[in-house]
């Protein structure tokens, strides 16, 4: 087991492993079997073994958990790549399962891929259904929901990724003699970030490497962050228990300043679920403060162009764009930012799409209201916003393609307690019409009662209402600055253009067409990248670690979060937090106070006050 921590240079400890394993163990190229976790890191990693290494009669098998699983499967099942469900027609037949429920949704998108992944991490973790509670559906919907989609997926004769890893497993563990076969075929292996790896991945990784178990992996523990698709940190533990491996720790880190390594190591030492290790840097000496500056905004707009200011000044010291980046936790975050760097020309890419605020079904009901408000009075429209908050109207009361709320009075002339609802809505529209935006969006949420809604399907989802409350704060943050509903509007379709064009730029630097350009991305886009300068803003609680995570594994896995994203950097980390974030007062991040030695969070407060 190679421990590598960040910056350590571990890319290159599986190819050189392999070179010696032929060269100098005689080991047969063709019984190596290297696995990573995408496709580009396998086809990385053959390409560094080939210019390093001769040319050798065998080749070395370089492959992903998938591809390798389903040669497996292939061959005992004789399944072909027509067998996997595309992606369309899997969220196809999840849309057709959900449909057929009870379940009330108001945004199907989200909902789709968030039951999208919750399958494939009870899939990967190889959990038992009957024990297992979902966050996303009430009562045993989900399981109901599960049990149709694998009913569907075997009526088609199809699998889907997390089948192959499953399927493989059951394969191995039931046929011993197909078991033996490729363990005669790959007698050794060796896995590269082994930190990222699930339940299912690792047990079929045990049965393979029986009886020799000549294992070799590469990875550390500290930078597991990618516990939504099962990777579990522990783990690593247990490789360590089951098979007592020889372990070599690389705890030098030659790519960040050692006052980066040792605040990033003061953050990630308070977590308990770790293998021991202390990563130095390869400089011996260090000023304090040089290299890492952690600073207090009073909100977002102070925030942000401090980070312009920032930018623009190491670009005229002559460090090109390329080499800094802004990190986040979610990629909600990077609106606000960008622009801000719009605004002032600062070329920026997104690593990930940022989702358009104003395609969110909550923005989408808020703008609707303004909509109707000034007229647009569409049967589809007054459908949306008619019964949020309920207003028990029923749809055959809206039959017309144009809806007049005069007649709809009309309507209900026999039931006074519905014309009052009907005249309230009226009143209330008339109001929303003179208002500026900002007000409008305030008078929807409290003064109509969109906030006592939002917090009645919340509690009919089982869902967090903070969660989509913050929505509507950024929603009506981002409608501050303008005078009325024209201007807003024209902002919204500009803003959405924009970011398609973003969306293409992410796509150019992907297929190889890099610019100089400032990288805008979340902290688990940024794993494995390296930057000259790197900002990570809006360090508070909820935020970072996020407001979602309530128990201690969790806690852990947003620690290691922020940890990755400190140790991105190679010369100048920043670290923002705010006093106010939406109009609300907002606590630093505990991070902050564990990085400065301080007690919790608020001790770091005043610490970081007196430095000042």
């Amino acid at each position: 087991m190679v421990l590598a921590g960040p910056g350590s240079g571990k890319t290159r400890v599986i190819t050189h492993r392999v070179r010696f394993l032929i060269e100098q163990k005689g080991i047969d190229p063709s019984n190596i079997l290297v696995i990573t976790f995408t496709r580009a890191a396998a086809v990385e990693m053959r390409q560094r073994y080939q210019q390093m290494a001769p040319a050798y009669s065998a080749p070395v098998s370089f492959s992903t958990f998938h591809s390798i699983f389903f040669t497996i499967l292939k061959h005992a099942y004789h399944y072909k790549a027509s067998n996997i469900i595309k992606e369309d027609v899997r969220r196809q037949l999840l849309k057709e399962i959900v449909d057929e429920t009870d379940i009330e949704i108001q945004d199907e998108n989200e909902f789709l891929n968030d039951l999208g992944s919750e399958i494939s991490r009870v899939k990967g973790g190889r959990m038992d259904l009957a024990h297992y509670y979902s966050p996303n559906c009430p009562g045993d919907t989900f399981r109901r929901i599960y049990e149709k989609y694998q009913n569907g997926l075997a009526k088609r004769r199809l699998i889907d990724f997390d089948d192959m890893l499953v399927y493989c497993y059951e394969l191995l563990e039931q046929r011993p003699d197909i078991r033996k076969m490729w363990q005669q075929r790959f007698p050794f292996i060796l896995i590269d970030e082994f930190q990222d790896i699930n339940q299912v991945q690792y047990d079929v990784v045990k049965l393979l490497a029986q009886p020799a178990n000549n294992i070799f992996i590469v990875g550390d523990d500290d930078q597991s962050i990618y516990g939504f698709r099962g990777a579990r940190p522990d783990i690593m533990q247990s490789f360590g228990k089951e098979f007592s491996p020889e372990i070599c720790k690389l705890n030098v880190n030659y790519r960040s300043k050692s006052e980066i390594i040792a605040l990033a190591g003061r953050v990630i030492g308070h977590n308990k679920n770790r293998l021991d290790k202390k990563i130095t840097g390869a400089e011996k000496d260090f000023k304090p403060g040089s290299a890492v500056q952690v600073q207090e905004f009073q909100g977002m707009t102070e925030q942000n162009e401090k980070i312009r200011e920032e930018i623009l000044a190491y670009r005229n010291r002559g460090i090109p764009y390329r080499e800094m980046a802004v990190l986040f936790r979610t990629n909600t975050q990077a609106r606000a930012i960008s622009a801000k760097l719009k605004e002032y020309n600062i070329p920026f890419v997104m690593k990930e799409m940022v989702p358009n605020l104003y395609d969110h079904w909550i923005v989408r009901d808020i703008l609707t209201y303004i909509k109707v408000a000034c007229g647009n009075r569409e049967r589809g429209n007054v459908m949306r916003i008619i019964n949020r908050p309920k207003r028990y109207v029923h749809r055959n009361a809206l039959a017309d393609a144009y809806i007049d709320l005069e007649e709809l009075e009309l309507f209900y002339e026999d039931k006074d307690w519905m014309v009052d609802r009907i005249v309230n809505l009226r009143a209330d529209l008339g109001l929303i019409a003179d208002m500026r935006p900002y007000a409008a969006v305030n008078f929807i949420r409290r003064g109509v009662g969109y906030d006592d809604y939002i917090q009645e399907y919340a509690e009919y989802r089982g869902i967090r209402a903070g969660d989509m409350y913050e929505i509507l704060d950024e929603l009506q943050e981002a409608s501050k600055g303008f005078k009325d509903f024209e201007e807003w509007f024209a902002y919204i379709e500009s803003y959405g253009e924009e970011l398609k064009k973003q969306s293409e730029k992410s796509r150019q630097r992907d297929n190889g067409q890099p610019e100089d350009a400032v990288l805008l991305m979340t902290m688990h886009g940024a794993k494995g990248l390296e930057f000259e300068c790197v900002f990570i803003p809006d360090v508070n609680e909820g935020v970072t670690p996020y407001s979602k995570a309530v128990l201690t594994e969790d806690i852990e896995e947003e620690r290691r979060m922020f940890y990755v994203a400190m140790t991105r950097a190679k010369s100048h980390l920043h670290i923002y937090y705010l006093k106010e974030r939406f109009s609300k007062e907002v606590s630093v991040s505990r991070f902050v106070g564990e990085m400065l030695g301080a007690e919790d969070a608020e001790s770091s407060r005043i610490s970081l006050s007196r430095k000042r």
